[in-house]
């Protein structure tokens, strides 16, 4: 069955550089696009990035110009590079696949506190 595993997150100071790893199972990894979205408490799920299986990249517009997402499809694991946060950046994280339903994974929390 499909698989997401979030790893990565924890407590972090502002303006640090966490990068959060999701690895899969169950499905053609490299065939899919690869999401990552993320929940602040209060407030509803916000995209944060998108990888298309040929590596074409999107960003949500609160996260444009810091984060990176990437993949290796040798590895079945996606990526998000995120550099100088912010306390509003603190938030559940999760990893997300499209495949006729949505797939999630059970979330990393990160947290940006000095």
């Amino acid at each position: 069955q499909v698989q997401l595993v979030e790893s990565g997150g924890g407590l972090v100071q502002p303006g640090g550089s966490p990068r959060l790893s999701c690895a899969t199972s169950g499905f053609i990894f490299s065939d899919n696009d690869m999401r990552w979205f993320r929940q602040a408490p209060g407030k509803q799920r916000e995209f944060v990035a998108r990888i298309t299986g040929g590596g074409i990249t999107y960003y949500g517009d609160s996260v444009k110009g810091r984060f990176t997402i990437s993949r290796d499809n040798a590895k079945n694991t996606v990526y998000l590079q995120m550099n100088s946060l912010k306390p509003e950046d603190t938030a559940v994280h999760y990893c997300n696949v499209y495949l006729k339903a949505d797939y999630w994974g059970q979330g990393t929390p990160v947290t940006v506190s000095s």
